[in-house]
């Protein structure tokens, strides 16, 4: 008895050319081909003498199906698709019917996913080397994919400064969601950001559009156009459009020498822990600015700021400077010591939004798993499940106090020493404050720190 085969065929953009030698094999070794009708006649000369079998555009599923019918009856099946099968293709859904079907890779079926160039691909080479650096796809069909979920990625991979490789990004009925897109993209990214409008790439009906995100949407757009969109460094020089890979951060220009600092082969003086040092020196430059403005400057999360900074007593280009980390869950400890720290400010962010309230230390409680402070005329109530990272943080004679992040490293809430009318905090309140910080994280002690130093 012949053993069944799926055979997952990712033909590329379409022309023949760009057609992988495995993809033209499997398609021959066929007896049923199986695909979207428009698929079928982008590779009909390979098609002489096969079964085939058409499905629409809403059939995906059937023919996930279809395939493996086909396949227990023995047969040979190319599952066709253009781009690569893998991405936005017939691969997942395949995979999901035969394992919901008690297929596993043991049994006798035999299952092969051939990859193709992708659309992302097609059209970045037409239009010249886009996709050099970071990038990622996002599909705004929202048919299957709820659209909050999809303007979360817009929103992260625009602030992360991805390039962007839109599929799906309208149809006759979907009108709207490139506008949205845009809208999205354009709180994050300069109007001014290159753009490339690819449709049918490679195909007869091949269309290149090189604009600009402000006129994204009011482009000539469809279901078979995929929307390139460059990152901050992007350009268009000589109708090509380039995303540098970053050569010139270490080097003058493309061939010259490392710049002062740099090492070909070693990670950048602005690496993991290069920039480390960054934000120390920028502490050292600007004193007077406080942690939230260094966390803005390098539109970083404040702990990752905090991080930077931890764990270096000792350090004299910090002498202004200490941070030291201890977990939220010791919550109640912290509390006892608190209580001899007088009046606190209480500092709390949410959004675009800062409250600032004077409260008593001795007045919060911790209790169901909630730090709380009811007063005459506010309540204070901070789920400590949100809080993921706590900071004994003291900066010069500025600020000193806990600071609460959150899993993402984002400011939760603040308590801060406040000082008397002379500028100064109480000693006993400084003291206390430090003990708490050797009890509970990494020592924060210099012997020159004073309670008005």
């Amino acid at each position: 008895m012949k053993t069944g085969k799926i055979l997952m065929v990712g033909f590329g953009p379409g022309a023949t050319e760009h057609m992988t030698y495995r993809a033209r094999a499997a398609i021959a070794e066929a007896d049923v081909v199986i695909g979207y009708s428009t698929y079928i006649k982008l590779v009909q000369d390979l098609l002489v003498g096969k079964e085939i079998i058409r499905k629409g555009m809403t059939e995906e599923i059937d023919r996930c199906v279809e395939a493996y019918e086909q396949a227990c009856q023995g047969k040979t099946v190319a599952l066709i698709s253009s781009g690569d099968i893998g991405i936005y293709g017939m691969a997942g859904p395949t995979y999901e019917v035969l394992l919901q079907a008690g297929w596993t890779p043991e049994s006798e079926i035999r299952v092969e996913v051939i990859p193709g160039a992708s659309a992302l691909n097609a059209c970045a080479s037409l239009v010249g080397a886009p996709l050099t650096h970071d990038f990622c796809s996002i599909s705004l069909s929202d048919l299957l994919t709820p659209w909050p979920v999809i303007a979360q990625r817009l929103r992260a991979a625009a602030r992360g400064d991805f390039v962007i490789a839109l599929y799906n990004p309208k149809s006759g009925r979907r009108t709207q969601q490139i506008v949205e897109a845009q809208r999205l993209l354009l709180e994050y990214r300069d109007p001014g950001t290159p753009v490339a409008v690819v449709k049918s790439a490679y195909r007869r009906r091949q269309h290149i559009q090189l604009v600009t995100l402000e006129t994204m949407a009011d482009q000539e757009i469809g279901m078979l156009t995929t929307v390139l969109i460059g990152n901050s460094s992007t350009f268009v020089r000589a109708g090509l459009m380039v995303t540098p890979r970053g050569y010139t951060n270490k080097y003058e220009g493309l061939t010259g020498e490392a710049k002062p600092g740099e090492q070909a082969g070693r990670s950048l003086t602005l690496g993991l822990e290069g920039w480390k040092e960054f934000v120390r020196v920028y502490l050292q430059t600007y004193p007077d600015h406080s942690l939230r403005q260094v966390a803005d400057h390098f539109d970083a999360p404040l702990a990752q700021i905090l991080e930077a900074v931890a764990g270096n007593p000792e350090d004299d280009a910090l002498d202004r400077v200490l941070a030291c980390h201890f977990a939220p869950t010791e919550l109640e400890l912290l509390l006892q010591e608190m209580h001899r720290w007088g009046k606190l400010r209480a500092v709390v962010r949410h959004g675009g939004a800062v409250a600032e309230l004077l409260i008593s230390a001795r007045d919060l409680t911790f209790e169901s798993g909630r730090l709380n402070l009811v007063h005459e005329y506010f309540h204070l109530h901070v789920d400590v499940s949100s809080l993921a990272h706590g900071w004994f943080v003291r900066q010069g004679t500025r600020q000193a106090g806990i600071y609460f992040t959150d899993a993402h490293g984002d400011f939760v809430v603040s308590f801060l020493l406040t000082k008397d009318g002379e500028g100064r905090w109480s000693a006993e309140e400084v003291k206390s404050f430090y003990r708490a910080s050797a009890t509970m994280g990494t020592k924060m002690v210099k012997g020159k720190e004073g309670a008005g130093a």
